[in-house]
């Protein structure tokens, strides 16, 4: 596994393309800059980023708040950004994380848009740029700080901190006299009536995001008690087990296969959104998972046609939302350093950052920026602000969370057991703390 590339895509960072973060393809990766711009006696930075991949016409908040920044930033600073690019077809094609990954190595672009596992390989390599001494840094939430600090390096920052949560139909639940569900059982029981009421699959899935199922129940406790640092440092030194932490909620997603409450076949192929967005839509299923951006954008969940709740996924602390931190970084060899870091400083400024966030309706990473959500996401929201959340990104983790786990669970969706899962678990920590 540790051939192929630890990325589950984003999306989270993808949030300002949407699905075009997901996936690219068994084509060679790219040598050569995808897009050309005339920059001759101009002042420029190269920006490699995800695009639109499914209705690229359509209306997309997230984007449109993106290219707001750049716009600002590009007027302000007299810079011009080039965007280079790379989207894929389908399952059988590389990620955008392989792009990424072969791009920043080799120093192809001076700014590069980074799902947590590309953040976490380049960052421990060495090839991204420490951005601790920007002005924007001093404004951070401490959770992207702890997410993105790599070796002592803030090596990323995000224009949004997304949370994963639930898509919910609750039409659906009410027309069933079912109550959200907070813990792993509940939510069982709920699939267990609308499949007993003709719902052939009860949740939607795709390739990607069915470990934030493992991440709410793994580490509802590490990180909503005490010794949080504690628990992380005794995993970095192997006296503690990712699997420990994970089997129970890997037995929990071998259920929900058995049971036929996800098809297993069909999410193992299916790209995010497309595997299960229209079923949703047109409540064939009333559950499926996503990022906060997903339930503002057009392209995405942003206008049902039913009374839609965002809440977090089943844990022993109740509803719980997944946090995963993707960002911007700077090549530690960028062609255009001190352009990029004016260009990194101007779109996180708190500036940008309200612009963006009142746009988008996202949590901002800066401390310093509320905005009032969609009421579909107020319950996420509101756990979010009481601090109850997990983390599916955390640098301070040797072994690297957001990519690996995907990987392991898409081996549980092509039939591994559960006991093989957590063996590979086991083989990635001990790889991870002996690199």
């Amino acid at each position: 596994m540790r051939k192929k590339l630890r990325s589950c895509s984003f999306i989270m960072a993808a949030v300002l393309l949407l699905s075009g973060f997901a996936a690219c393809g068994e084509k060679a990766v790219p040598d050569v800059n995808l897009v050309q711009g005339d920059t001759e006696g101009a002042r420029y930075v190269n920006l490699f980023g995800p695009t639109e991949k499914s209705s690229p016409d359509a209306k997309n908040i997230a984007r449109t708040a993106h290219e707001m920044t750049v716009l600002e930033a590009e007027e302000k600073l007299g810079i011009k950004i080039e965007y280079r690019t790379y989207t894929a077809e389908d399952y059988q094609d590389k990620t955008y994380d392989d792009v990424t990954l072969e791009r920043g190595r080799n120093s192809m672009d001076d700014l590069y848009l980074l799902n947590p596992d590309v953040i976490h390989m380049l960052g421990k390599e060495g090839h991204l740029a420490d951005l601790s001494g920007l002005e924007a840094a001093q404004n951070l939430r401490e959770v992207v700080k702890t997410a993105n600090t790599v070796d002592g390096k803030l090596v990323a920052i995000p224009q949004e901190v997304v949370a994963y949560g639930l898509f919910v139909n609750k039409d659906m639940f009410d027309e069933y006299k079912l109550k959200l569900p907070n813990t792993p059982e509940e939510f069982l029981n709920c699939c267990k009536v609308f499949k007993e009421n003709g719902i052939e699959t009860p949740v939607g899935a795709n390739r990607w995001w069915l470990e934030t199922f493992v991440f709410a129940q793994a580490y509802a406790g590490l990180y909503n008690e005490d010794d949080t640092d504690a628990k992380i440092q005794e995993l970095n030194s192997g006296k503690a087990k990712y699997s420990d932490y994970m089997r129970s909620s890997f037995e929990f997603l071998k259920l929900m296969i058995d049971e036929g409450y996800i098809d297993a076949k069909k999410a193992y192929v299916s790209e995010a959104l497309e595997g299960e967005r229209d079923d949703f839509l047109g409540q064939k299923c009333p559950i499926v998972m996503a990022y906060w951006g997903a339930a503002n954008a057009d392209t995405a969940y942003g206008k049902p046609d039913f009374n839609m709740q965002v809440i977090g996924f089943p844990s022993s602390f109740g509803q719980m939302p997944v946090v995963t931190i993707t960002g911007y970084g700077v090549g530690a060899k960028a062609e255009h350093m001190e352009d990029a870091m004016a260009v990194m400083n101007e779109i996180l400024s708190d500036e940008a950052l309200q612009l963006y966030a009142e746009t988008n309706k996202v949590i901002s990473p800066s401390k310093n920026v509320e905005v009032q959500c969609i009421d579909a996401l107020k319950p996420l929201n509101d756990r979010v602000e009481e601090g109850v959340y997990v983390l599916a990104s955390n640098a301070s983790m040797e072994m690297e969370q957001w990519g690996n786990v995907c990987l392991v669970v898409r081996e549980l969706l092509n039939g591994a057991s559960v006991d093989d899962c957590m063996a590979e678990l086991d083989r990635l920590q001990e790889e991870a703390g002996n690199p």
